[in-house]
């Protein structure tokens, strides 16, 4: 499992940031490497008020998430 994880700022308070993430189950770190600002652009465009600062693809154990 793939996890572009992200941090958004709001663009009205820029001090004000949040971690999030989108997981993917079929993809490869490079393919997350790729893909992601198209994704992350999406997703500004439905989250209009915020920005992303950072991002970055990593791998997440599928364990850790049913727990």
């Amino acid at each position: 499992m793939i996890e572009l994880a992200f941090v958004a700022c709001l663009v009205t308070v820029p001090d004000h940031c949040e971690n999030r993430s989108m997981l993917f189950t079929d993809i490869t770190p490079m393919q997350c490497a790729m893909g992601a600002q198209p994704e992350l652009a999406k997703w500004v465009g439905s989250h209009a008020s915020w920005r992303v600062r950072e991002w970055r693809c990593a791998m997440r154990d599928k364990t850790a998430l049913d727990a």
